[in-house]
């Protein structure tokens, strides 16, 4: 899963008066962390304490061999470097687990980081811890999301090594809960990417194999270090919660445990909290504030046998009132993990919803430490390996999806099929080269297409599937294989984009696409304009000159000159003064002559065949590199005589020649622009018409017009009617045609109909 900060509108909502201050680490709160380094006899005795045959020689054996390899070896903090393998050993004694993984624990570093030889291990401690010691050896840190092979090669051989023996694991993943517990020595840059990894490999793995103890410390020590300030709000939260909430807590507690007494059943009966990454994400997740949450607080019942479980659930819920739809039953059907529990809520003292969890001591062991809950050192057991091949499903689906991924084409695709299975929150999806894309769940091909690269999703037209065209909205689903389809015509993508989007990376970059795309086009409106000025001025133009007159436009670059007078910000006439001094623009000729050009224009003395000037602009359309729009009044189609119009701030308004919206402008003719059609026949596109329909007032009148419409391939956009008299009703129609030609045969096919008595087109 990828880690997300809080928002801070979160923050805000969770911290209200409660002030934030530094929390403990949680293995200081739990008593982990020792003062002095543990001696040899320490260490036997931690072992003797569950295991009375332990190999005493063995131990200490180790305990010196390690010792005097790392010899003067230091950690970052600049504690000696043994003191890291013995504090792993020591968590492993905390599992209760068999001499040979401890001795693995103490040693797991001298081949990588000494001088010490694999044949040297066989040799003094025998193959089989030589074997877990190689194993863990190989593993090289493995970096987030990376795609490299040798990374993807390194997870391949941990998840190999522990199907081999699962014991590999346990080391392992105890060696990273000391080095996320010490965690604060290492350099900034390295510590957040170890707590990245941890929090997307180790800890769901921990989780996998039913270690929810483990997978909870490493959690929440990832969480502190990615997200400080939200770690420490949770926590003091939590705190203050269980302040106010401690004679309560105690009152569920004691009248749980006193009616099962009652009811001839001794159980242990205790409370637990949620712990501060599990609260987070769940607040993440259901987009919920800290007080919204009901579970906060957790109880369980621990009894004897399964049969006591069933009668705790029997007198709790003859007891309280249960909570609908809140009842599971993990004992019969348990949890791939091997987790096996009843869980149920319902309404206790204080009308308050209480959550329970009933188990036996066998599976409240497993719940909390999974694998490492089975025995390792009783004798008759066989290997541990062998034995989890028996009795674990946790360890049977490993061994199934190692066995399916191991036949995996390369290791880049072995590491993306292995974080699939890791987690369950997030969707991954592949491309067509196997490269796995991890998106939050919702999340739709446009997010998939910038998650891939930015370039992919600003050109994105189309997608496949699992092979099928599909919409770019489609949600995605888990496994799901996507393609892409791109165009180098779209350089940028909808704006509308943005708000179909679910990933902050998708969207941060259709807004900046967006804001290119605008200012790209209002820079090249913006040139025309300018290189049409000097042509008629008949004075040179060019980029060098301008980048000297850079500072008398108050603009930091050429494209932002060319932008402004695009948006018109700038006069074109103002940067040719600053590029020519001298230059003067003869404003009284051109005054007059746009104001005697929008009188020909009502007169209509100006032909529609009359060429145009060269230099005019040439129009393609709404989609092309000009920010440009149609008259709203009427638009304009190709075949008309046309002039645009510049409004700062919006690009040009292209008007045809007869629309008599242009007599507003007389008094602005810095704002008129000469302006042609420039349309590629190949590439059929469709412009802005409005017609005006004045029919008979009858049954199916409407239907006639819009038949005719479409089966001239006409797209009607818009219709408003508006009765005119009891017989007749005025019809507008905003419609999109070709061209004049396409537009004219649609009005003549429309007064050949009988219910139609009058056409004419709209010149806004």
């Amino acid at each position: 899963m990828a880690y997300r900060p809080w928002k801070h509108s979160q923050m805000q909502a969770a911290t209200e008066s409660v002030a934030v201050a530094p929390s403990a680490p949680v293995a200081a709160r739990q008593g982990k962390p020792r003062a002095r380094m543990m001696r040899q006899y320490d260490l036997v005795e931690r072992v003797r304490s569950y295991n009375p045959n332990t190999n005493e020689d063995l131990l200490n054996r180790a305990y010196v061999y390690a010792m005097k390899a790392h010899g003067s070896q230091t950690r970052a903090s600049g504690d000696p470097y043994f003191s890291h393998p013995l504090e792993v050993a020591a968590i492993l004694t905390d599992l209760k687990l068999d001499d040979a993984t401890i001795v693995a624990a103490l040693l797991h570093d001298t081949i990588e980081d000494t001088e010490a030889t694999r044949a040297e291990i066989d040799q003094i401690f025998g193959p089989e811890i030589g074997a877990l010691v190689e194993g863990l050896t190989k593993l090289k840190r493995l970096e987030l999301v990376s795609r490299e092979a040798k990374q993807a090669e390194n997870l391949r051989k941990l998840l190999l090594a522990i199907a081999d023996d699962v014991r590999v694991l346990l080391v392992k993943l105890a060696d990273r809960l000391h080095n996320m517990r010490t965690l604060e020595f290492v350099p900034p840059e390295s510590r957040r990417r170890i707590a990245e990894e941890t929090l997307d490999i180790y800890a769901p793995l921990a989780g996998r194999m039913g270690m929810q103890e483990m997978r909870e410390e490493l959690e929440d020590l990832s969480f502190r270090t990615l997200d400080p300030d939200a770690y420490n709000v949770v926590t003091q939260r939590l705190d203050a919660l269980a302040e106010r909430n401690r004679n309560l807590i105690g009152e569920i507690e004691t009248q749980l445990s006193n009616n099962l007494r009652h009811n001839g059943l001794g159980a242990r009966v205790y409370g637990r909290r949620k712990k501060p990454f599990s609260i987070w994400t769940k607040m993440e997740r259901k987009s919920v504030g800290f007080e919204q949450l009901s579970d906060i607080f957790g109880f369980r019942i621990v009894v004897n046998d399964v049969a006591a479980c069933y009668r705790a659930l029997g007198i709790v819920h003859t007891t309280w009132p249960v909570v609908p739809g809140r009842f599971k039953d993990y004992i019969s059907t348990p949890k791939q993990n091997d987790y096996r529990s009843i869980h149920t809520t319902v309404i206790g003292p204080g009308n308050q919803r209480v959550e329970l969890q009933i188990r036996t001591d066998e599976m409240d062991q497993i719940a909390e430490r999974g694998i490492a809950a089975h025995v390792f050192y009783k004798e008759g057991v066989g290997s541990p390996t062998e034995y989890l091949k028996r009795e674990s499903n946790a360890f049977a689906w490993l061994r199934h999806t190692i066995g399916i991924l191991s036949e995996s084409a390369n290791p880049e695709e072995f590491l993306e099929h292995t974080k699939l299975e890791l987690f369950h929150d997030q969707v991954f999806c592949f491309t067509p080269k196997g490269k796995l894309i991890a998106l939050p769940r919702h999340a739709n091909v446009i997010d998939f297409a910038y998650a891939v690269h930015t370039d992919v999703g600003n050109s994105a037209v189309g997608c496949k599937i699992n092979g099928q065209f599909a919409p770019l909205s489609s949600e995605l689903q888990n496994g799901d294989e996507v393609e892409v389809l791109t165009s180098e015509a779209q350089s940028a993508p909808p704006s509308a984009w943005e708000s179909l989007a679910v990933t902050g990376k998708a969207r941060a970059a259709i807004r900046r696409a967006t804001r290119t795309a605008v200012r790209d086009q209002y820079a090249g409106l913006g040139r025309r304009i300018v290189e049409r000025l000097f042509e008629r001025a008949k004075i040179e133009y060019a980029d060098d000159k301008l980048k000297g007159a850079l500072p008398r436009l108050a603009r930091a670059s050429i494209e932002d000159v060319m932008a402004a007078v695009g948006r018109g910000e700038i006069k074109a006439s103002d940067v040719a003064r600053a590029m020519y001094p001298d230059y003067k623009e003869e404003r009284v000729a051109r005054y007059g002559a746009k104001k005697g050009l929008a009188a020909r224009i009502r007169e209509k003395v100006v032909p529609d065949t009359a060429p145009r000037s060269p230099s005019a602009i040439p129009v393609r359309g709404i989609n092309s590199d000009l920010p440009v729009k149609f008259a709203p009044n009427g638009g304009a189609v190709p075949g008309d005589r046309i002039v645009g119009i510049v409004t700062p701030g919006e690009g040009i308004t292209i008007y045809p020649i007869q629309s008599p919206a242009l007599k507003d402008f007389e008094e602005e003719p810095e704002r008129w622009l000469d302006v042609r059609w420039d349309i590629d026949e190949t590439i059929p596109q469709r412009f802005p018409a409005r017609i005006k329909v004045e029919n008979v007032n009858e049954p199916g009148a409407l239907a006639q017009i819009a038949t005719v419409i479409a089966e001239h391939d006409g797209n009607i956009d818009n219709i408003s009617m508006h009765r005119r008299s009891p017989d007749f009703t005025e019809t507008t129609i905003d419609l999109e045609v070709y061209d004049l030609k396409h537009l004219s045969a649609i009005i003549a096919q429309l007064r050949a109909k009988k219910v139609v008595a009058r056409v004419e087109r709209v010149n806004g």
